[in-house]
């Protein structure tokens, strides 16, 4: 299946043979803005047990009437989990694929879905939309390291254009714009990745953007072999894509975590997991009723200043229809 960017035609592979079409993206269309955030203390600990008198939701710098309010648990999640699997992140790919598959047995419930994409000098969809636990291993198994052409393992379809390496960017505009911009609910995007993004034919903000339109939370996992930049590059390049993970994370209401010794992938999973278990439910009728494409910014505040809010920080006010 060929997929359409805003610059150039990116070919990206599908295990699924055939694919029923999506229903149109839920955006503003319905004149209320839906939002999902967690709440967390000083200590970082997540506080589960507030009301809808305990938040104030601000768009433009002008305060909201919140319609609705509630404590979404068992509301259907939609997880993309992106791996990557470009040279720099060879050494690192069985850890990966262990720690999925642990994180997939534990956070999918009856109502929940999931699909699979490796990204590297090309993206590839190894597993399509699913609830099995079977199928999104035998998915994992299938992680193998994705080369510039004439490389090692290359990508399954031929680089086209400029070289390669790692196309994060043009992955996570795909994942949100192609596979979660029809779903309803609650979705997120799993970035497994040192960060480094070398060849995407979009930017950073066109991916980003891409997230926001289809009100996709992502969570950036930064793991990085550091043997292999010390090896390669003398430790140059070594941590070079945190900020971008850290941007697309804080903008679309997720968090960057990092992999270290104290902090191993397992863990991080774990942290996620709980964190979607516990987010609360926000909705309101925007003052302003136009549906002119603009971005709107959006603050929610808690009344307690001892308390920090985690939440996407705009939407775009789309007519019914456009992208």
């Amino acid at each position: 299946m060929k997929l359409c960017l805003p610059t150039a035609l990116l070919l990206f592979s599908l295990a699924a043979t055939a694919q029923q079409e999506q229903p149109p993206a839920i955006q503003v269309d319905v004149d209320v803005v839906n939002l999902l955030c967690s709440v967390r203390d000083k200590k970082g600990a997540l506080i589960a047990n507030l009301t809808k008198d305990d938040f104030e939701v601000f768009e433009d710098g002008k305060r909201q009437q919140i319609r609705y309010f509630a404590r979404e648990t068992d509301l259907p999640l939609t997880i993309g989990l992106l791996v990557d699997v470009s040279v720099s992140q060879e050494g690192l790919i069985e850890v990966e694929r262990r720690a999925a598959s642990q994180f997939f047995s534990q956070v999918l419930g009856k109502k929940d879905v999931a699909f699979l994409i490796s990204f590297g000098a090309e993206a590839e969809l190894l597993q399509d939309f699913t609830n099995s636990q079977k199928l999104l291993r035998a998915a994992l198994d299938q992680l193998r390291l994705s080369a510039s052409s004439g490389g090692i393992h290359p990508g399954p379809v031929p680089t086209m254009s400029k070289p390669r390496g790692t196309i994060l960017f043009d992955a996570v505009y795909l994942a949100a714009g192609e596979k979660l911009r029809g779903e309803v609910g609650r979705k997120v995007i799993i970035l497994l990745t040192d960060g480094v993004d070398q060849g995407s034919r979009v930017k950073l903000r066109e991916a980003m953007e891409s997230a926001q339109k289809a009100d996709a939370i992502i969570y950036s996992v930064y793991y990085s072999d550091p043997g292999f930049y010390r090896g390669r590059y003398g430790g140059i390049g070594f941590g070079m894509g945190d900020g971008d993970l850290r941007r697309m994370s804080e903008e679309t209401g997720g968090r960057e975590m990092k992999v270290d010794r104290r902090r191993p992938l397992e863990d991080i999973f774990k942290e996620i997991q709980t964190e979607m278990r516990s987010q609360y439910a926000i909705g309101y009728t925007p003052a302003n009723p136009a549906k002119d494409g603009s971005f709107r910014r959006i603050e929610i505040r808690p009344r307690s200043k001892d308390l920090k809010v985690q939440a996407r920080k705009g939407y775009y006010a789309l007519k019914p229809g456009t992208t």
